[in-house]
């Protein structure tokens, strides 16, 4: 590796923080900690968009996608059993997932057969199993709704053109936010709570594993290789 490699490569480093962040949050209730690792994304992802480098600008989706997420987090960590809060949270973590979206579209294309696969999957999970146990109608709309841009956004991921390592990296960040997601429908409307401890983990994993892919990317770039 040479001196250039070294210069590029040194911003990895920077993740240590995230996990840092992410390990204080599951052993205390700190929101500040609990932000962390969307936080300490937010400031590397800066970190690459003003250094002298062809990376394009929308690295900025993922950034509104990660400050949305710490505030839609913030609604779910004080809904307290308030429905309208919970739905509030839905709804910001919505406009996440549409910058996870647009960042995907802008690289590549859905995977339409992928997708709807997903998509039947997840909707029969819903109907069967998630509406009959949802009282409140704002929030199972905002449910409903949350499902289908979640699955177009994983379906969008895997039709992301460019370095096997910048996408699966990126596949695997959506998908933990799926599998998250999944997992707090099942504990908040069905009461099974034995996934419950998968929940932070798989949530903090997801933005260390968009933000190492984008670093991934873009030092590909610096060191002039040649992205396939």
């Amino acid at each position: 590796m040479d001196v250039q490699q070294l210069k590029n490569n040194w911003i990895y480093s920077l993740l240590l923080f995230a996990v840092l962040s992410a390990i204080m949050a599951l052993n205390t209730s700190e929101f500040f900690y609990k932000s962390g690792s969307a936080g300490v994304g937010i400031i590397i992802l800066i970190i690459l968009n003003f250094r002298k480098t062809k990376q394009p600008n929308d690295t900025w989706m993922i950034i509104g996608a990660f400050l949305f997420s710490i505030a839609g987090d913030w609604f779910m960590s004080n809904k307290l059993g308030d429905p309208m809060m919970f739905s509030k949270g839905i709804a910001l973590f919505f406009i996440a997932h549409a910058g996870y979206l647009g960042f995907a579209l802008l690289n590549g294309k859905i995977k339409w057969r992928f997708t709807l696969l997903i998509l039947m999957a997840y909707l029969v999970f819903f109907f069967l199993l998630l509406y009959p146990s949802i009282d409140d109608k704002v929030l199972m709309y905002a449910a409903l709704v949350y499902l289908l841009i979640s699955c177009l956004t994983f379906g969008a991921s895997f039709g992301i053109n460019g370095d096997t390592g910048f996408k699966w990296t990126y596949v695997f960040g959506i998908f933990l936010i799926v599998f998250s997601d999944t997992i707090i429908a099942l504990t908040e409307f069905l009461g099974y709570t034995k996934l419950d401890f998968m929940i932070l983990p798989t949530y903090y994993l997801a933005h260390i594993s968009i933000t190492f892919s984008l670093i991934r990317r873009e030092n590909l770039q610096e060191n002039n290789m040649e992205i396939t």
